[in-house]
């Protein structure tokens, strides 16, 4: 899977064939077919495989006992979680998930519930979070969706422009704004 992905991260999944992905695995076509049923449960698989998801990261910082307590904290955590995406090996992935995310637009499903799954997850944990601070259900799910639908979108921007210095300084501006209400 580590392999898929590395070559998926190189060439993108827009013109993906699976004859000159198997000659750089040093397989065949057929044998990627047996194994995944499609190029598409192939790259979703590839994507869910990733062991350095800032996903998993931001889980496993949560199931801890430094738990956010308090609005501070609670933003020490996201600043932490905006950090892994900035792991050079996380980083070339972002694009990846971009390219899969606009090929649902035009074929919904097509990889299937991959890109809505990571939203959801996100959302669900960050909505977790806001909960731990004893916040209503509605407006933690309102948060968590104004949190993590901003950082995607902040994440995509300097995809297409190189410029993460200004990601960065507007994800800050963000959390300052959004921290008081917290």
């Amino acid at each position: 899977m580590d392999r898929v992905r590395e070559y998926l991260v190189r060439h993108g999944v827009a013109d993906l064939s699976l004859r000159p992905l198997a000659r750089d695995l040093g397989t065949s076509d057929r044998m990627l077919l047996y194994y995944f049923g499609s190029k598409e449960r192939m790259v979703t698989e590839a994507l869910a495989a990733f062991e350095r998801r800032p996903l998993l990261h931001a889980r496993r910082l949560l199931a801890g006992s430094t738990s956010p307590r308090d609005a501070a904290a609670l933003r020490r955590f996201i600043e932490e979680t905006w950090r892994q995406f900035s792991i050079p090996e996380v980083r070339a992935t972002l694009p990846l998930y971009l390219e899969v995310m606009a090929a649902d637009l035009f074929r919904p499903g097509r990889y299937g519930p991959v890109v809505l799954d990571v939203l959801r997850e996100w959302t669900d944990l960050v909505a977790s979070a806001f909960r731990g601070l004893d916040m209503a259900e509605d407006q933690a799910g309102a948060e968590a969706a104004l949190l993590v639908d901003a950082v995607f979108g902040l994440l995509a921007v300097p995809l297409a422009t190189g410029d993460w210095d200004r990601a960065d300084a507007a994800f800050q501006a963000l959390l300052d704004r959004l921290e008081p209400g917290w």
